[in-house]
């Protein structure tokens, strides 16, 4: 009987842990869900002692959009010179045509009364329509209303390749002036993408330097091109 007694006294103590363990972890694991969930401790902002790098690295990224404009200006600039071609071939068509329907000369007889008048009228009246359309210039078309290389007296039949040979000239013309603008866009955008090109690679030098590398000349060329400055300079 007295070690069945003393088995049960032994018992007692690991009992009575194990019934107080159970609150305890019953309260932890309440307390562990009361928390709220995602939130997370503010990242301590790390502080960047490269200020030549991080200079560079921001006129970098100032010089990528500038280099990315430039670049969007070419492309227009030759989507313009295609049209510009296209529309010339179109008058340059037009004006083989008409000249090889009009070959055969007029029947000379005499004129009408007033006829000079009416062949005037329809010069100046074609030839102002084809500048409302865009297919001659001002210039073009003040030298018809002054007659400077034109006769207003000619048949419409003999001004009509006349007047297709003058849209064919403007056509022309055009198309030079679209290709001296591409060829400065394409020249601006070399130039911003040389710019970037050694930007970021001045940028990744100095950050592989680290800041210990930083001389007086790198603080003053921080201090005199902003961000801005290089942006209006490229």
């Amino acid at each position: 009987m007295e070690p069945v007694l003393q088995t049960i006294l032994g018992a007692v103590p690991r009992a009575t842990a194990f019934w107080l363990l159970i609150p305890l972890a019953l309260a932890i694991a309440v307390a562990v869900a009361a928390l709220p969930r995602g939130v997370r401790a503010p990242a301590v902002p790390v502080a960047d002692d490269n200020r030549f790098a991080a200079e560079l690295e921001a006129a970098a990224a100032e010089a990528a959009e500038t280099a990315q404009r430039r670049r969007t200006e070419w492309l227009a600039a030759q989507t313009t010179v295609d049209e510009a071609w296209q529309a010339y071939e179109e008058a340059s068509e037009a004006a083989r045509r008409i000249a090889a329907a009009t070959a055969f000369p007029l029947m000379s007889r005499r004129r009408k009364p007033g006829e000079n008048v009416h062949r005037q009228r329809y010069l100046h009246r074609v030839a102002t329509e084809l500048c409302r359309s865009r297919q001659l210039s001002i210039a073009q078309l003040a030298d018809v209303f002054a007659h400077r290389g034109w006769n207003p007296r000619l048949h419409p039949v003999q001004q009509e390749p006349i007047l297709r040979n003058a849209v064919r000239a403007f056509r022309l013309e055009a198309y030079r002036k679209a290709v001296e603008r591409e060829r400065a866009a394409w020249r601006g955008a070399e130039a911003a993408a040389e710019t970037l090109r050694t930007l970021r690679a001045d940028a990744a030098a100095a950050r592989l330097a680290g800041p210990a590398a930083e001389t007086a000349e790198q603080h003053w060329w921080t201090e005199q091109w902003t961000p801005a400055e290089l942006h209006a300079a490229v």
